[in-house]
């Protein structure tokens, strides 16, 4: 499949659907990594934090593309 290949609106909500599973598996991933980090090396700590705010901020947009308004807005 190339970029300019045109998908009707199901294939796009499972590929949104997939790209948020993945945000949320690394979500968790980086929150465990920054607990294990905190008690031995706080910069890495900082670092798994940095990235595990990404991912949530992607999740984020990606549930109120699927789900719009039913998430609380970040100000």
């Amino acid at each position: 499949m190339h970029m300019t290949d045109v998908v009707d609106s199901d294939e796009l909500l499972r590929r949104i659907q997939r790209a948020r599973a993945f945000a949320a598996r690394e979500e968790r991933e980086w929150r465990a990594r920054g607990e294990e980090a905190a008690r031995t090396d706080p910069r890495a700590a900082g670092e798994a934090e940095t990235r595990r705010v990404a991912y949530e901020v992607v999740r984020e947009v990606l549930d109120e593309i699927v789900r719009p308004g039913k998430h609380p807005v970040r100000g």
